[in-house]
This record gives structure tokens, C-alpha cells and sequence, in this order.
């Protein structure tokens, strides 16, 4: 009872847009049915066989699910070795480096995108100057464009990773630790035996919500790169979806790009927490 008014919001914002999202899907909905134009008519699942024989979509779909494991393993490696520095320090240097995490959690996509941009710029960004790469372009390349959003990326979405689990360390009886370094554990052997297991629950959470954030990052990928690099070579599903509906006016693929996400977001969540079950944990 107490959890049904955030219940009935929850539902109101998001099952009604994903059912229009699913029912979109399965019609011709073009700019000639938005104008009024030509009639609605019913696809069927001619949206998904026209999406899933684009050999661009299969490319884009592996790009994002390599772009996205990429950056959710660095965010969790920076994210939590953060959150054991931040127990190893004093209350100062603690402080500050908790508001600057934060600082960079709060910033908008669209702002951290644009100042990375400057920095990296090739006409203006210090980052060249300092490595001494002249007018070397970090945009243009493929790789080295997904690199420098995936930078962005770790910059603004490690600070969640760190304070929770900075706040699950702290939680942890000290008695422990100081019995797993009495035994002569090293500081990574006490994470690895000790810490990981007992923080297991939380990094569930923070993985999950890691791997939910950079599977749909779209921001980062439109701004950094002009909207998805050159002749498309840095699109990932969420840039894809938005130049087949807007840029193209092809909304029901959009849509069916959509359905597509979230299955693939519910399917990666279900397997997870079913390996977590297996293995008896409690979450």
C-alpha cells in the first residue's frame, strides 16, 4: 500500500509510452500517416523482418553491445577502486574528491559532451598540445571516437558506482578486514575474497544500472560525434533509432529499434539475476 502512489506514477510514465512504442511497432506510421496524407495500416511484424534483414542494423547492434560492456567494466574499475581509495584517505582529500565525483555526476550530458569536445579539439584542446598530437583528430577515426565517448561516458556515470559502493565498504564490519589483513591478505586479495563477495548485492544493483545507461546512451554519441561519426561508422541503437524516426520519418522502425532495446535490456537483466539465484544470493 504504501508503495502504490510511486506505483501508479511509474506506471503512468512508462506503460502507457511503451505500449505506443510497441504499437507503433507493428504499422505504417510515416510522415504521410502523421500529416494525414495516406491511412494507418497494419504491418504486422513486416517493421522487424525489414529491421532484421538492414545489414546496418546488425552492425550497429554489436557496436553498442561492445561499446556499452566496454564502458560499464571501466565505470565498475573506476567506480570501485574510487570507493576503496575513499577508505584509505582522510576526511579532507575525502571531501573533496566526493564534490568533484559529484560535481561531474550532476553535469548534463550535453554539457560534459561539449567540454570534452574542447578538450580534445584539434585546433584549440589542451589534450593535444600536452601529448603533442599537432591537429590529430580523436573524432575522426572509428575507434579512436568511441574511445574518447566512452572517456565521457566512465567521467560522468562512475561517481553512482563509487559513493554506493563506497557506502556498502562502509558497512562492512571492521572487524573483518582487520582479520583478512592480521592473515597477511594483500589489499587486492582482501577486495577479491572479502569485500566482493559481501558487496555482491550492491554490485548487482550498480551493474545493472550500468549496463541499462551506456546500452542507451545517446547524448554522448550525438553530440561527440556529429551524430553517429562519419557516414555512420560511430552509430550505436539509441543515434540509429533516432535518424530512422526523425531523420527519416520512418517512425514505426524507430519504434521497432525501441521494442528491440528493451527486450534486449530485459533479457541481459533476467539472465543476470538468474545466475545470481543459482548461486544463492540474496538481492
Amino acid at each position: 500500500m504504501y508503495l502504490a502512489p510511486a506505483l501508479v506514477v511509474l506506471g503512468a510514465l512508462l506503460v502507457y509510452p511503451i505500449y505506443q512504442l510497441g504499437l507503433i511497432s507493428f504499422l505504417e506510421y510515416t510522415q504521410a500517416q502523421v500529416s494525414g496524407g495516406a491511412p494507418t495500416t497494419f504491418r504486422g511484424l513486416g517493421n522487424y523482418a525489414e529491421l532484421f534483414g538492414d545489414d546496418q542494423f546488425w552492425q550497429v547492434l554489436l557496436a553498442t553491445v561492445l561499446f556499452a560492456a566496454a564502458c560499464v567494466v571501466s565505470t565498475l574499475a573506476v567506480g570501485c577502486a574510487l570507493a576503496v581509495l575513499l577508505t584509505r584517505v582522510r576526511a579532507l582529500p575525502r571531501l573533496a574528491l566526493m564534490l568533484a565525483a559529484l560535481g561531474a555526476w550532476a553535469t548534463p550530458a550535453i554539457t560534459g559532451s561539449t567540454v570534452w569536445l574542447f578538450l580534445f579539439d584539434p585546433d584549440f584542446g589542451p589534450v593535444n598540445r600536452i601529448l603533442g598530437l599537432g591537429d590529430h583528430s580523436w573524432t575522426y577515426g572509428r575507434l579512436s571516437a568511441f574511445f574518447l565517448v566512452l572517456l565521457e561516458v566512465v567521467w560522468c556515470s562512475f561517481p553512482f558506482v563509487m559513493v554506493t559502493v563506497y557506502a556498502g565498504i562502509r558497512a562492512v564490519p571492521s572487524e573483518v578486514l582487520e582479520a583478512a589483513a592480521l592473515d597477511g591478505a594483500s589489499q587486492w586479495r582482501i577486495w577479491r575474497s572479502v569485500l566482493a563477495p559481501m558487496l555482491r548485492p550492491i554490485l548487482t544493483v550498480v551493474t545493472i544500472q550500468s549496463v541499462i545507461w551506456d546500452f542507451k546512451v545517446f547524448t554522448q554519441i550525438y553530440v561527440m560525434t556529429g551524430g553517429g561519426g562519419i557516414a555512420g561508422q560511430n552509430l550505436v541503437l539509441n543515434v540509429y533509432a533516432y535518424q530512422k524516426a526523425f531523420a527519416s520519418s520512418q517512425y514505426s522502425l524507430g519504434s521497432a529499434i525501441g521494442v528491440v532495446m528493451l527486450l534486449v535490456l530485459l533479457a541481459v537483466t533476467l539472465v543476470y539475476l538468474r545466475l545470481l539465484r543459482r548461486q544463492g544470493e540474496e538481492l
